[in-house]
């Protein structure tokens, strides 16, 4: 049954007979009839169908609330079988905001040092959608924002806090300043993250308090397409501090701090709540405990 409640959970993740059989690698016609042949073993109706999907019935929604619960049980138990057969080994997928990418790479290297038979899939998403997709089973854990976006009931490991640094190219009037004020930056050249982006909808917060209007002539999903229009001359961009000073290592470029005391957010490892976590699972939050640069 645990392969058609697989099924069943991909249906409703992506809306669509055909793109949940590829994402699963099967036939369409595999799909529905293990679909069928759920629905018949569990009595109910479950997705409202005709030529093409149409919802889950309401004993659908009910029933897809079991099928994850159900199948992350059984994941559990073979990583718990895993590790007694070979230790502490097996694949982690986290999902990280764009900004904390340093980090997942700090975290899962030094994991990976310690146990060599560990394998990490690292995702660059929004924090809403790792949210998402912790709830499809899609990701085991995430790396987001602790405390600027609703979490629901999760296990959480803070990592750091956020700050915030000006990007600009060493022949701008900003770069020889030891602060900067986001007042300054009204009417300035900005390229800023898409407002899709937590982290943008949290610097337009620290615009607004200070009374700018941050009107961003280029915005992009991609930390390296604004350090590359910064570079290019005249722009201007803001980012945490931690990928500011990676993306700009070794480049013509300045990081100037802000003057103004704000309210940092913080940004953690996250996963899905349950006692126990899987051996690797609970061992990755060990981890990031041991790095934290908060108490």
């Amino acid at each position: 049954m645990i392969d058609k409640l697989e099924m069943f959970i991909a249906v409703a993740k992506v809306g669509h007979f055909g793109r949940a059989a590829d994402q699963l690698g099967i036939t369409q016609p595999t799909l529905s009839t293990g679909i069928k042949n759920l629905e018949e073993q569990l009595g109910v109706k479950l997705i409202f169908r005709g030529s093409r999907y149409g919802g889950l019935t309401p004993e659908g929604q009910s029933a897809l609330n079991w099928a994850r619960r159900i199948v992350s049980d059984t994941r559990q138990l073979k990583e718990e079988m895993r590790f007694k057969r070979h230790g502490l080994s097996g694949q982690l997928r986290i999902a990280v905001i764009p900004t904390a990418l340093t980090w997942a790479a700090r975290l899962t290297s030094r994991f990976c040092e310690s146990h060599p038979k560990a394998r990490f899939t690292l995702l660059s998403r929004p924090s809403i959608e790792i949210l998402a997709m912790m709830d499809n089973l899609d990701i085991d854990a995430g790396i987001t924002y602790l405390d600027s976006e609703p979490t629901g009931k999760v296990s959480a490991e803070p990592l750091y806090r956020e700050s915030y640094r000006l990007v600009c190219a060493s022949g701008s009037p900003f770069a020889g300043r030891a602060s900067v004020r986001w007042q300054e930056l009204q009417g300035q050249k900005l390229c800023l993250l898409t407002p899709d982006m937590q982290n943008r909808r949290i610097i337009n917060r620290h615009f607004h308090e200070a009374g700018v209007n941050a009107d961003a002539l280029i915005e992009s999903n991609s930390t390296v397409v604004l350090i590359s229009a910064v570079e290019s001359g005249g722009w201007l961009t803001v980012l945490p501090t931690d990928i500011a000073t990676f993306l700009t290592e070794g480049k013509d470029l300045a990081l100037i701090p802000f003057s103004e005391s704000i309210s940092n957010p913080s940004v953690g490892l996250i996963a899905p709540y349950r006692e126990p976590h899987t051996p690797i699972l609970q061992e990755l939050l060990n981890e990031a405990r041991r790095i934290s640069e908060l108490d």
